[in-house]
């Protein structure tokens, strides 16, 4: 799955480029050897042993991560990853349309739902920086209603359901960090913005990959 953010592709979910995969690939191809703007710096044994165990150990955590995220563990699931959890606020509201912008808005006036429920939560990173995760669970009354918004909110451009701790509309979640999942007649939305210090690309998307699956309230 794709969206298109300023102009950019940007893949989501299974789509997601497997970047430690990547690497390793490269230096099979060049013999142990990664290429880096035409220069080739060798790579070691101790060193590609270094680089598997530590893309092995960011593995194993995501994948244990998600696991306790199933079950609604939420605490249980940052600190699979060696997060820590500072602050949780939740809300739910029995109208969609009010919370919502753009043509997803109004899919909603002509397909009410059910209820949204909302959570924000901000976690620690571990390494000096603090995430602002927010997640959307939206329950329509029929499964392929809940397919077509997902569909629609899975388009750049097309608007989203307003997430807890962000108003205006784009002004904290500008959908870079993003992620959904559809469960039958339910469809979870996630996004994840720095709240301080300069947490990675790779963190902001491990931080909505785990959140997508935390079950509804």
């Amino acid at each position: 799955m794709v969206r298109t953010i300023n102009g950019k592709p940007r893949p989501f979910g299974d789509d997601k480029p497997k970047k430690g995969a990547a690497i390793a690939a490269a230096a099979v191809v060049t013999g142990g050897a990664l290429a880096v703007g035409g220069a080739s710096i060798g790579i070691g044994g101790g060193a590609a042993t270094s680089l598997d165990s530590a893309a092995s150990q960011a593995l194993k955590g995501k994948s244990s991560s998600k696991k306790s995220a199933q079950k609604g563990r939420h605490s249980e699931a940052w600190q699979r990853l060696g997060w820590r959890r500072l602050k949780k606020q939740a809300k739910r509201e029995l109208e969609c349309g009010p919370h919502s912008f753009g043509e997803v808005q109004r899919f909603f006036l002509r397909h009410p739902c059910v209820d949204l429920d909302r959570m924000l939560v901000t976690v620690d990173d571990g390494a000096g920086n603090t995430i602002d995760v927010s997640v959307a669970w939206v329950k329509m009354p029929k499964a392929g209603e809940a397919s077509d918004l997902k569909r629609l909110i899975d388009k750049d451009g097309t608007g989203n359901v307003l997430l807890f701790g962000e108003a205006p509309p784009g002004s904290r979640f500008t959908g870079e960090n993003y992620d959904s999942r559809l469960a039958k007649k339910l469809v979870v939305i996630a996004e994840a913005a720095p709240a301080t210090g300069r947490p990675s690309e790779t963190t902001l998307e491990t931080a909505v990959e785990v959140a997508v699956e935390f079950p509804s309230p």
